[in-house]
């Protein structure tokens, strides 16, 4: 994302008007790509079928985890709780803390860095 895809990417590290960034196409990209392959492994549910149940469900988890609770695209939930959530929010705001494409750090969606949680401790 920060590398060839910059360029779609960047609407994410900018403050834009409207509720939809050309970000977002990167959901369509790998939701398509995920039903075509379970499309196509269904019948014998082989690896092209497992693989898009993988992408799918990395894809929910990304949906819950950084649209819903970390931005509040939709407000769902309330504020992240627990250590784990405070610590994926501190990374998320750390990796925001630039608009270009260098420089960023990677927030780690799932795993987290282990120096937001001694930091979330303080």
């Amino acid at each position: 994302m920060h590398g060839v895809l910059w360029k779609i990417h960047k609407t994410h590290h900018q403050h834009t008007k409207g509720y939809f960034e050309l970000n977002d196409l990167f959901t369509l990209l790998f939701g398509g790509i995920a039903i075509v392959l379970i499309f196509l492994g269904v019948e014998s549910l082989d690896y092209r079928f497992w693989i898009g149940c993988g992408i799918s469900g990395y894809g929910t988890v990304y949906f819950i985890l950084h649209d819903v609770l970390i931005h509040k695209r939709l407000k769902w939930l309330g504020r992240p709780s627990g250590r784990y959530m405070k610590a994926v929010a501190k990374a998320h705001r750390d990796h925001h803390k630039t608009k270009d494409c260098d420089g960023a750090v990677s927030f780690g969606l799932l795993i987290v860095p282990r120096k937001y949680y001694r930091e979330e401790g303080k």
